[in-house]
This record gives structure tokens, sequence and C-alpha cells, in this order.
């Protein structure tokens, strides 16, 4: 049921940015691509919830096994909803632990600034060009829950591992609800050109 509500609530988020941004509609854009990828985003938000849960009232402070058990898992879902379908998907942040995650493009870092701007908005899409490479990018909220702040908290609370591991760590101090981060979707343009010649 849980699944069933995200999904519908991305089919509406996908209604309403494209009334927002009328162009976007009129681009070169696969409607059914685009909601397989808010339904992939949700399924990958709901299993990094689930995995993180395990921390909220864990006995032990978290350790790098610890990470391997709850982060591990999402990386390696975002790298194999890549190969499946041709997209790249990742997690972007401004205050980012890992430099990887470290925002890419210009419309990346506007496009975290309008979810600071606005807590409601959830998702959003734009017409981007990546490595050379003209397609659309699905940008989707990550909000810090309570199971985040046992890494996420405050600069001095953090884990050993995290202190000894990233020496240029700027995730921290965070509190619940406030903005994490974001994923990014990008889908290609021949990707999309791909699924309507294979559509019935």
């Amino acid at each position: 049921m849980k699944w069933f509500l995200r999904f519908g609530l991305g089919l509406c988020l996908m209604t309403l940015v494209w009334g927002w941004q009328p162009a976007l509609a009129q681009a070169e854009v696969n409607p059914a691509e685009l909601a397989k990828a808010v339904e992939a985003v949700e399924n990958l938000d709901a299993l990094r919830s689930g995995l993180a849960s395990y921390l909220k009232d864990a006995p032990e402070p978290p350790t790098a096994d610890t990470m391997k058990q709850v982060c591990k898992p999402v990386g390696m879902k975002a790298m194999e909803l890549s190969k499946e379908n041709g997209w790249q998907v990742k997690q972007l942040a401004k205050k980012y632990r890992n430099p990887d995650h470290a925002l890419d493009t210009p419309h990346a870092t506007m496009a975290l600034a309008k979810f600071e701007q606005n807590p409601e908005l959830m998702g959003l899409w734009e017409k981007e060009t990546l490595n050379g490479q003209p397609g659309t990018r699905y940008y989707r909220r990550i909000n810090v829950e309570a199971s985040c702040l046992a890494c996420h908290g405050m600069k001095s609370s953090r884990p050993d591992f995290v202190k000894a591991n990233y020496p240029q760590d700027l995730a921290y101090d965070f509190k619940e609800g406030d903005l994490r981060g974001m994923y990014a979707v990008f889908i290609p343009d021949v990707q999309q050109a791909l699924q309507e010649a294979v559509s019935p």
C-alpha cells in the first residue's frame, strides 16, 4: 500500500510539473519512461528508508560493517537501475560525504535550490545535456529521517569510522526533516527514442 501511495504521488507530481512547465511536455519526453523513473526512484527511496530504520533504535553506534548493510545496497540498486535502463542514477547533495555525490551540473545546483526554497516540492524534471548527451533529468528530494541522524547528526557525534574514512566530510549537523539531498535520474534522449520505437 505504501508503494502504491508513493507511485500515485509520483504520477501526480509528473502531471503537476508538466502543468508548470508546458515546454517540457512538448519536448522529446516519453511519459512512460518518466513514469518508470518515478516508480524506480520511489522504490529506491523506500529501500533506503527501510534499511536505515534499523539505525534508529540500534543499541550500538554504527560501524563500517553497518554501513555496508544499510548504504551499500542503495548504491548497488542505483547502479543496477542505471545498467538495466540505460539511465544514470545518482544521489547528489551540497553537503556530501562521498565526493562522487557532489552536485555535478549547474542544473543540479538549481534543482537543489528549488527544493530548498519549497519544502513541499518532491520532484521535478529538466531538459539537460550530460557529458555531451541530451536528455531529461528527474530530480527527487531526500529528506532527513530520524534514523539518518546516527551518522548525519551533530558533527561531534559522528561514528568513528566516518571521522576516519571521510576527512572532508560535509554531511553532518542535520536535523530530522532537513533536506539531505536528491536523487538524480538522467534519461538520454536516445534511450527515450528506443523506448518509443519498441512500444506497441
